[in-house]
């Protein structure tokens, strides 16, 4: 331990954990699960968009997963009269009636998806029908998450959705803590 002091972080931890018996005390990756992100775009006049989007989405442990631009991450198209995939049909995402998926990767979570949020950034309007995150590989199909309905227009530059996870039962109904996010 002696001869790290003027290397980096990276000498001190690989040194410590030769020391421990060889297993790795360096940090977790946390960007190690691959989601399946699915929105549909309602069939509303005018419901499509081009702006940007951003998605922000977790579980009740605190593992929050955030893209801050999800029409880059886009995967594909699937009509949702023929569920056929439209691969090879060169497309913008969110446009009318129309279901979209994205391939999204971001730390793990731990207990099942319980809070999604999209925000809009742009002049024009979208509206979504649907969002939902699925796990992609392993066993880990139970925490993904079950649809959040939206059906209406979202506000722009501010995050709007569902949050699940912490919810409380109350004589006068059900009661929801709310999340504020700053950018």
């Amino acid at each position: 331990m002696r001869n790290c002091r003027g290397s980096s972080l990276a000498c001190c931890v690989l040194l410590l954990s030769l020391l421990v018996g060889g297993e790795s005390l360096a940090p977790e990756n946390k960007n190690n699960c691959t989601y399946k992100v699915t929105i549909q775009t309602t069939c509303t006049k005018d419901a499509g968009t081009s702006n940007h989007v951003r998605l922000r989405f977790g579980d009740t442990n605190s593992n929050d997963i955030l893209v801050r631009r999800l029409n880059a991450k886009h995967v594909r198209r699937v009509d949702p009269l023929e569920p056929e995939v439209l691969d090879d049909v060169p497309r913008k995402p969110f446009q009318a009636c129309m279901v979209d998926e994205f391939q999204v990767k971001g730390q793990c979570v731990q207990s099942p998806i319980c809070y999604l949020y999209l925000k809009l950034t742009g002049a024009d309007d979208w509206r979504p029908g649907f969002a939902q995150v699925a796990m992609v590989e392993g066993t880990s199909t139970h925490l993904s998450s079950d649809n959040f309905y939206f059906h209406l227009y979202l506000p722009r530059h501010a995050w709007h959705g569902f949050d699940l996870c912490d919810r409380e039962v109350t004589p006068f109904g059900i009661k929801h803590k709310r999340k504020v996010f700053v950018n």
